[in-house]
């Protein structure tokens, strides 16, 4: 449980003694004292969860327990066969993707993809993608393309990954590439950002007519650590940093980088996968259904205007 959740932790341990002295005994009846307990839960969990801080959704977007991509594909599409490799070097475990179908459609699904346990996430290197990564969503992408497949994809990294070998492999290449390709192809594309949203890493899957952020998700050019560290030499005021740069839902919405804001179960996605993946949906059915029959053209020059007018907003 996190820091700012410490309240409840301490009413749930208490909740849980006392209903667990009413199995012990017939003769105790904690009812009333667990029935005012639940009560204030429910009031303190309201007054923590409507007023997070930046920092606090920064540590929600990164909690062990939170959805990935492979946690909303059953909920949200049915027949997904997934997909590996790039062609040319190699499989990347922290890019996923692959082909479905979401209420009869054919569409591709990609997206990044962490681990839960540090096993998983050293197998998946963390959710950071090398070049091949890149590559790989750029194939399926194009494949999309040729036959003419809606393309959805969840953003959830913290970055590329910086490591020399992804350098010499060329990091910078890919990424640069695929936010090219992506701006040019033929059919409509939507992101959801379900998690961290970092740097070119996140964007190099993102060049969409649409994207959407998970209210307790982020997205940013640094990560708030590393931003405090280039501001005031010391990554422990990340949580400074994170005030300062606007990377919550709440505040890229008002920038006009994203189109809109998936609202989250109480408490954080992981707290209700189905419900949370069931708004996603929604999202992703209603974006298909304002691009069906629209010509190639009129598709790519939505996607075109759309970061046009980011640019001009915010200038």
């Amino acid at each position: 449980m996190l820091e700012f959740e410490q309240p409840l932790k301490k009413m749930t341990d208490e909740i849980k003694r006392l209903q667990e002295e009413d199995r012990q005994s017939e003769l105790i009846d904690h009812s009333k004292e667990i029935a005012k307990l639940q009560y204030m839960y429910e009031m303190k969990a309201k007054e923590i969860y409507s007023n997070l801080q930046p920092w606090h959704r920064v540590q929600l977007a990164r909690v062990l327990e939170r959805p990935t991509i492979k946690d909303y594909i059953p909920q949200i599409f049915e027949h997904f066969i997934a997909l590996e490799g790039d062609r040319r070097f190699g499989a990347d475990y922290a890019m996923y993707g692959g082909i479905a179908k979401i209420n009869n459609q054919a569409v591709t699904v990609i997206g990044q993809l962490r681990g839960k346990n540090t096993k998983d996430n050293l197998h998946h290197n963390f959710g950071m993608a090398h070049p091949e990564g890149y590559r790989k969503a750029l194939r399926l992408m194009k494949q999309a393309n040729k036959f003419n497949r809606p393309i959805i994809t969840f953003v959830d990294t913290k970055g590329a990954f910086p490591g020399k070998a992804a350098e010499e492999r060329g990091q910078s290449e890919a990424i640069a590439t695929n936010l090219v390709e992506m701006a040019g192809l033929n059919v409509p594309i939507i992101t959801i950002v379900i998690g961290e949203g970092g740097s070119g890493g996140a964007l190099g899957i993102a060049v969409s007519n649409e994207v959407y952020m998970l209210e307790n998700s982020t997205y940013s050019v640094i990560s708030p650590e590393g931003a405090a560290a280039l501001l005031w030499k010391d990554a422990k005021k990340a949580n400074l940093a994170a005030e300062k740069m606007a990377i919550t839902a709440q505040d890229v919405k008002s920038l006009n980088v994203i189109d809109g804001i998936i609202e989250e179960p109480q408490g954080g996605a992981h707290c209700d996968i189905e419900a949370t993946a069931q708004s996603i949906k929604e999202v992703i059915v209603q974006f298909m259904k304002r691009y069906e029959g629209r010509s190639a053209e009129e598709i790519k020059s939505d996607r075109y205007y759309k970061f046009r007018q980011i640019g001009e907003f915010t200038e």
